[in-house]
This record gives structure tokens, C-alpha cells and sequence, in this order.
């Protein structure tokens, strides 16, 4: 019994561990497409301009 428990206690810390990867991964992406497209917006108005 206790090393079915140990086994299960790493696969949720495992499981745990992908899913807080993957929110940080998405977090970091929406940052960069958002710095992205605002300096894209920048450079059409600043072409616009000219």
C-alpha cells in the first residue's frame, strides 16, 4: 500500500507540474502576441502618418 501511494503522490505532483507549465507557457505567449501587435499597430499609425 505505501508504495501505491508513493506512486500516486508522483504522478499527481507530475500532473500538477505539467498544468502549472502549461498555464505559465500560455500566460508568457498572450504577453508576447499582445507586445507584438501593439508594436505593429504603432508602426501602421506611424505609416499612416506619413
Amino acid at each position: 500500500m505505501t508504495r501505491f501511494a508513493v506512486a500516486i503522490a508522483l504522478t499527481s505532483m507530475l500532473a500538477l507540474s505539467s498544468c502549472a507549465n502549461t498555464a505559465n507557457g500560455l500566460a508568457k505567449d498572450g504577453r508576447q502576441m499582445g507586445n507584438a501587435l501593439d508594436d505593429s499597430t504603432h508602426r501602421v499609425l506611424k505609416a499612416g502618418q506619413n
